[in-house]
């Protein structure tokens, strides 16, 4: 193997700790020593040891001498884990290669430049954008201290999110739902509006075998979640936070009995504030969230500027009439105020379509 196909077998190994170890990063790392592989791991959990720390527990000889092979610059401070700077240097570990940088300025740097003083050789960016990629939300999350929001929504190839009639399940494929489970289980939140609530009574769960469910948040300014929704009554299996505008804490009881987070926040165009919100919760360490929420919830996301990705699931149906579509609101005036996208990664998968892309230039009215 060489030094490329190490990274990317690192880059394998981070990729496991995906949905456990929000709000901290994705790391791999791999020890090798005269050709062979002799210590390999990866951060496993929140709070739990980070990868170089695992591999280097892992290692079958002595690390003396060694190459650490790791997805993202070693941390340098105490955390919830000391530093692994201090147990590279006293592994004996002569090189590292890095593929990210880590951008927290708690390291930022500072990681790679202590081993390079202590005489170990440091080698950087290599396999950069796949390292990159492992981590956008807490590359995000770090450095703004708010939630990496990913809108998603399923349509027809007309454009329709739903029939006449109001009817949704199922537009996509079970090999496209599944991809939105494995979401479900990657970031750390999943919002909707109370309008998705009152329509669809859904419970935003995760329905992998051994995943993780996200923390459920409703945008609901009035308070007119039902008591008897399933996003209220199965708070002992996935927490649920209302966010609202209602300060009444009579109100807030039955939802707080029930096992539900209440967290009031201030309207701003008779609605929830939603930069508001997300800066709430990123004091609450929510570092990403999927936003499943209908064509008003989306228009107000877009025009507050929170939306940091779109991904547009598409099926080959035609609802015709007047359905719903992916964004409503009032809309912008004019194609050139439009929200612009990067050019989509397309997947295919099955008989549907999956449209990423980032968003790069956000309207806000002034």
């Amino acid at each position: 193997m060489d030094e490329i196909a190490y990274m990317y077998h690192a880059i394998q190994l981070a990729r496991k700790g995906c949905g456990w170890v929000n709000p901290n990063p994705m790391v791999g790392a791999v020890i090798v020593k005269d050709g062979k592989i002799i210590g390999q791991g990866y951060h496993k959990k929140y709070g739990e040891l980070h990868a170089e720390r695992n591999a280097l527990e892992n290692c079958q000889t002595p690390a003396i001498g060694a190459t650490l092979y790791v997805t993202l610059e070693p941390c340098c401070h105490h955390g919830r884990t000391p530093p692994c700077t201090e147990a590279i240097i006293e592994s004996g570990i002569s090189r590292v290669v890095v593929g990210s940088y880590d951008p927290n300025p708690l390291v930022a740097g500072k990681g790679i430049g202590i081993l390079r003083s202590h005489g170990i050789e440091v080698m950087e960016n290599v396999v950069r954008d796949e390292c990159d990629k492992l981590n956008k939300s807490f590359f995000h999350y770090i450095q703004n201290r708010t939630p990496y929001v990913v809108m998603k929504y399923a349509m027809t190839m007309d454009g329709k999110i739903a029939t006449h009639t109001g009817r949704s399940q199922w537009i996509t494929g079970s090999t496209a739902r599944q991809r939105v489970h494995e979401d479900r289980h990657r970031y750390s939140a999943i919002m909707v509006g109370v309008g998705t609530i009152l329509e669809d009574d859904p419970m935003l769960n995760c329905r992998l075998e051994n995943g993780r469910n996200p923390l459920r948040i409703i945008c609901d300014t009035s308070l007119r979640t039902p008591l008897q929704a399933k996003v209220v009554t199965t708070t002992d299996t996935a927490s649920t936070l209302i966010a609202t505008a209602m300060t009444d804490t009579n109100r807030h009881q039955p939802y707080l009995d029930a096992g539900c987070e209440i967290m009031v926040i201030p309207q701003k165009d008779n609605h929830i504030d939603l930069n508001s919100l997300m800066q709430r919760l990123g004091e609450k360490q929510i570092d990403s969230l999927l936003l499943e929420g209908g064509g008003t919830l989306n228009w107000s996301a877009l025009q507050s500027c929170i939306v940091n990705k779109v991904q547009a699931y598409v099926a080959p149906k035609l609802f015709g009439g007047s359905g719903k579509t992916p964004v409503e609101g009032l809309g912008v005036d004019h194609p050139e105020r439009a929200f612009l996208l990067s050019k989509p990664i397309i997947t295919q998968i099955d008989e549907d379509i999956l449209l990423e892309s980032e968003v790069i230039w956000c309207l806000q009215e002034s």
